[in-house]
């Protein structure tokens, strides 16, 4: 950071600070002129400095331009040229600050109790409230056949047949969700596979009561998820559409 925006913050914060004092303080008598001259004198010297502020950011880019070509890039990125043309900071900003190509899919499943309860509803809401994106959707009686393929790794454990019988006894939901770093992140908002260890506030740590019994399933890995898709979905189940609100949640 230059000394110019050390100075240019620290006027900000300070006009901020000073600007907070005065809605802090009731007016009164005379000085009520005063302050609301002061405000209106406090406020043009924030918004002269955000000008110098785009003035300072514009020139960055401009400079950034000429290494790219001076170092032998012909064709400087797209979002540098724009903030140059547009004089935009919001752009150059976002050529700066755009989160990497972590888009994923991942499977997750209500089980039978929860769909028995009616919360298929509140979990779809919560991950659309996070901002991922639902590409897949089905309601289905699962067969054994397709859950010893789910479940192929358990199939030794001694819970494995009660597992089957919890598994079959009603329908589930399975979905595919897409988004910034879904596989993780979705494992985080469901929840400790145990619920007496489920944090609260995920799905598990507020629905569930039971080992047993704990609601639904989320992928464990990017791999996982990718083998579970194709277990549970054809690829003409999935379908590939833009959120209207992807330019403010990411940009890959």
């Amino acid at each position: 950071m230059s000394w110019f925006e050390v100075k240019v913050n620290i006027k900000i914060i300070a006009d901020r600070g000073a600007l907070a004092s005065l809605e802090l303080k009731a007016p009164n008598n005379e000085r009520r002129r005063k302050r609301r001259e002061t405000r209106e004198f406090l406020l043009r010297r924030l918004d002269f400095t955000h000008q110098k502020l785009a003035v300072m950011l514009q020139r960055r880019v401009f400079h950034r331009v000429l290494q790219q070509i001076y170092s032998g890039n012909q064709e400087p990125t797209k979002g540098l040229l724009s903030a140059l043309r547009d004089g935009n900071r919001s752009v150059f900003h976002r050529s700066q600050t755009s989160l990497p190509d972590l888009r994923e899919r991942t499977l997750i499943a209500v089980k039978p109790d929860g769909v028995q309860r009616r919360l298929v509803g509140q979990i779809i809401q919560r991950f659309e409230q996070r901002g991922f994106k639902l590409v897949g959707l089905k309601m289905l009686q699962v067969s054994e056949d397709l859950l010893s393929q789910h479940y192929c790794e358990l199939r030794t454990k001694p819970f494995y047949p009660s597992l089957l019988h919890y598994m079959t006894s009603g329908p589930v939901v399975v979905m595919v969700w897409e988004g910034h770093n879904v596989v993780q992140t979705s494992r985080t908002m469901v929840g400790h596979t145990n619920p007496a260890q489920a944090q609260a506030g995920t799905v598990r740590g507020d629905f569930s009561f039971h080992v047993s019994r704990n609601v639904v399933h989320a992928s464990d890995s990017l791999e996982g998820a990718q083998r579970e898709i194709q277990l549970w979905f054809q690829g003409k189940d999935l379908l590939n559409w833009d959120c209207c609100d992807q330019t403010c949640t990411s940009e890959a």
